[in-house]
């Protein structure tokens, strides 16, 4: 069985910053975008993309220049992954795929309460993930994986 099309279940962005705060932690030092973009499986550009949040959050540190790269900031056991969820989750940006004002279309009230009741649903659907996230640290994550091929 080929592990190459693996589906990590949520926001990509979210399994690939989980991967990329484990590998900062691994590593113990500063770690270029280009390097572990390698490691996450992931783009270098877009990983930058989601650093930048990992940064804002006080997560990761972000070092510049010709040795630049990215640090962790915070313990791996202080970094929970309901923190990683809510730091990613702002690069969604707005809504995809929303119809802007004045374009409702033949429905009107019908699609505004459908949309009223489905926003209902989803944001709490949201705030159970984010409870249950809360139970789980990247350094809990980190102790249930065998980094022994990984060492040289």
């Amino acid at each position: 069985m080929s592990t190459t099309n693996r589906s990590i279940p949520g926001p990509p962005r979210f399994g690939i910053a989980v991967h990329a705060l484990v590998w900062l932690s691994q590593s113990g030092c500063v770690v270029s975008s280009a390097m572990m973009a390698g490691q996450v499986n992931s783009h270098a550009t877009f990983l930058r993309r989601i650093m930048v949040h990992l940064v804002q959050a006080g997560m990761v540190e972000a070092k510049e220049g010709r040795d630049g790269g990215y640090l962790l900031r915070k313990s791996p056991a202080d970094i929970t992954l309901a923190d990683v969820y809510l730091a990613v989750k702002s690069e969604c940006g707005a809504e995809q795929g929303a119809i802007p004002d004045g374009e409702e279309g033949g429905c009107g009230a019908a699609g505004q309460q459908l949309d009223s009741v489905l926003e209902s649903i989803m944001g709490q659907a949201e705030q159970h993930t984010i409870e249950y996230l809360r139970q789980f640290t990247v350094d809990d994550v980190m102790r249930q994986v065998d980094f022994t091929a990984c060492k040289k």
